[in-house]
């Protein structure tokens, strides 16, 4: 099969296309892993994290925090409501909002998640060494700052 090239580029060595395939190659792992450990779909499970790591949250933040859009974090949210394993409440902030926290059994939830994603962080860069882990944190951190920068400015164009 014969490779068409963009403008001076080959597509697969673009850093978006490298990490959005990074990211599904990880996505799939991580959704049995989720799954084995604690039963829930990755978006649950992501939202779970984000609750236990910056509770209490509103739908809206927990969408920016589980990088989900905010229909999917309301599904989850209320999925999580549904389990037991997350307790909404009204907003003291805001009459027509909610702020979401976890109940005692999603903290144990939570942790399990949290396991989850320990094991699945070392087992991604197990190939790298102390100071490219490092070096990757770094350029990851200066990555994101740019690209929030971008989107703020309404130029965070996606493939």
């Amino acid at each position: 099969m014969t490779r068409r090239k963009g403008p001076g580029f080959a597509l697969d060595r673009t850093v978006t296309h490298r990490l959005h395939t990074l990211n599904k190659l990880t996505d799939q792992a991580t959704q049995l892993a989720y799954t084995e450990a604690t039963g829930l779909p990755l978006s649950d499970a992501r939202c779970l994290g984000a609750i236990g790591a910056f509770a209490p949250l509103s739908v809206n933040e927990l969408a920016r925090r589980s990088n989900l859009d905010k229909g999917q974090a309301s599904r989850a949210a209320q999925s999580l409501v549904d389990q037991g394993l997350v307790r909404k409440e009204p907003s003291p902030d805001d009459a027509r909002s909610v702020v979401l926290s976890l109940t005692r059994e999603g903290g144990k939830v939570w942790q399990r998640v949290m396991d989850v994603i320990a094991r699945r962080n070392e087992q991604i860069t197990a190939c790298l060494d102390d100071a490219e882990r490092a070096a990757l944190t770094d350029l990851l951190d200066k990555l994101l700052a740019h690209a929030h920068v971008l989107a703020a400015s309404g130029g965070g164009e996606e493939d």
